[in-house]
This record gives C-alpha cells, structure tokens and sequence, in this order.
C-alpha cells in the first residue's frame, strides 16, 4: 500500500508537572504527525483496530468482520499478516489482541458462553490461558520483553475492576482511590512507568501514570477534555492516548512525564524558559508560550499529585457475567 500524506492533528502535551490544585497541567501545543501508511486486515467490511506495536514493527489488535465477529491479529514489520487469533475457549465470536513483545508473545483476551472475560498469551502458536488468581474477570492488556505484563480484573462479580501489574512474577494490584475502575494498559522495559485510565464516580474517564516508586499520579486530562485514555508508553517514558473533548472530537495524546520542573525566565513575549528532568534523572531544557491571559486571583495552596501506594489486594470469587462496559481500544 503507498504510503498517504495524512496529517493528523494531535495534542502534544509535552510537560506534565504539578502546578497549583490538581496534578497536571501542562505545557502544551499543536503538533502534527504524518502518517507513514494505512492498512486493514484482509478482507471486505473488515474494521480494524491496531493495540500496540514492538520494536520490530510488528503491530497487534483486532479486527472486526462484517458480521460482528471480532479476531485479533498481528501485521508484521514486513506489511503480512497473522491468520485470525482466536482463543480455543472463545465460544461467542470475541477474541482480541492486546499486546505483543519484541519476541512476538501477544497477550489478548477472550469472552466465553457466560458472558464473562479471561485472557491468553499466544507465542509460537501455542495458547496459554491466564486468569488472575480467584479473578471472575481478567483481562490482558500488555507485555513487555522480560515477559512482564499488565491489565484489569474484577476480583469477586460486582463489575468494579482493578488494575494489577505482574513484575519479576509477583502481582499487584491498584486502584486510583474512589474510581469505579482502573486499568493498567501498558508497562515499560524499564519498569519506570504504568500507564492507563481509570472511570471516576460520575462515569468519567481519567489518565493516569504509576511511577517506579508506585506513586498514582492523576487525574491526567489535557484542557477541554471530557475523558482522557491514555493507551501506551516507550522506553524513553513518551506516553500516547486520546481524549474528546464537549464538541464531540477525538484527538491524539502525546505527553513526556517529568519529576522535576523548573521555570526560570519569561520574556514580554510570554515565551518561558526552564528545564525538566525525566525519570532517568537527566534534565532537559525547553521553551514554552504562555497562552491567554493568567489569572489575577491569589494563588491557591500548593497540592502535590496524588498518590497512593501500592498494594496487593485480596480477591475473592464469585460467578458474575461481564458487567463492565467493553475497555477502550
């Protein structure tokens, strides 16, 4: 397929330190990306749905067919493509791609007869079923290179997930205090950053990142956003999702996460100047514009980002059908 000059407008926030009141906002521009090419699985009415990409260029995700039934898939680096995944438990025409590793093990998820969500790892053809120990719900979101991984569950049947992480075979699992839901979509190689979004008390939908020290830090949500999800993350910490905003559109989300911000000089132009220092402990310098006019009320207290630790959370088991609403993809 040749390559089309798409360009897409996106959010680039590229700064994300705690200011006054809640944590997050933000340096930010319009930036644009050019599309290298588009492409869908084979087949006509085919939707297509790409997750998550690897080193190697080999994409992950989902298609759906003309008749509903959805199928994961992986294109390779090379533009082919896998046959269509489906979990030999995947009774109801449901499976979906999820992540995938430099080694090609994708991890995925599938629905059953009762309605409910479980989870496999797929590598060299061979399936691997995978629940969250005493979990009525698991679903895989992620895996990294040293085949650490992440998703949600729901521990006992009342629709209520929770984010887990499972680092060097140990699980943990999170949640952003008082949210509905909380989804861990992607962790790095380096195991600096968590990354997903979780569904606060009036059904809205949040960022959040989950540093090395397992701090929650949210809400994350650019300005004129009414649901933030943020979906992946590099090795350098760059982070991507979408939000829409009250006029109905979606846009793209690129932002860096730092742990240090410093403003130190402004021009009459409003053009700043300062550095920040990213999770490895190196600083960056950076110019920014401020944007309209500040305001000239008093300063409210200082907050820092919230932050809860982490924990592992006991699960229970009970029957339940998959009551939460169908994840972002």
């Amino acid at each position: 397929m040749k390559p089309k000059q798409i360009i897409i407008s996106i959010l680039a926030v590229l700064f994300v330190f705690p200011l006054m009141g809640t944590f997050a906002q933000q340096t930010s521009s319009s930036g644009s990306i050019q599309v290298i090419t588009t492409f869908d699985y084979p087949g006509a009415g085919n939707s297509t749905l790409p997750q998550k990409i690897n080193e190697r260029g080999d994409v992950v995700g989902e298609f759906i067919d003309s008749s509903g039934v959805t199928r994961g898939f992986v294109r390779f680096s090379d533009g082919s493509f896998s046959a269509p995944i489906v979990d030999p438990n995947d009774t109801v025409g449901f499976t979906e791609g999820r992540g995938i590793n430099n080694s090609r093990t994708v991890a995925g998820d599938y629905v059953i007869s009762d309605g409910t969500l479980h989870s496999f790892f797929l590598s060299g053809g061979t399936f691997t079923e995978y629940d969250v120990p005493g979990a009525v719900q698991t679903n895989l979101l992620s895996i990294n290179d040293a085949a650490e991984f992440t998703g949600t569950f729901d521990p006992d049947g009342s629709g209520i997930f929770q984010a887990f992480i499972n680092v060097g075979g140990t699980l943990t699992s999170f949640s952003v205090p008082a949210a509905l839901s909380t989804l861990a979509y992607e962790l790095n190689n380096s195991n600096q950053l968590v990354v997903g979004y979780y569904i606060d008390s009036s059904g809205i939908l949040h960022g959040y990142f989950r540093d090395a020290n397992g701090a929650l830090h949210f809400p994350i949500d650019p300005s004129g956003s009414i649901g933030t999800v943020l979906f992946g993350l590099n090795d350098k910490n760059w982070v991507v999702g979408r939000y829409a905003d009250s006029s109905g559109v979606t846009h793209g989300l690129f932002f860096v996460p730092s742990t240090f911000t410093s403003l130190n000089g402004i021009n009459d132009q409003g053009i700043i100047c300062g550095r920040y220092v990213d999770a490895s402990g190196i600083a960056h310098g950076f110019l920014a514009r401020v944007r309209g006019i500040p305001p000239t009320n008093a300063a409210a207290p200082e907050m820092k980002a919230f932050a809860s630790p982490s924990r592992i959370t006991p699960l229970n088991s009970s029957p339940s059908a998959w009551g939460e609403a169908k994840l972002a993809r």
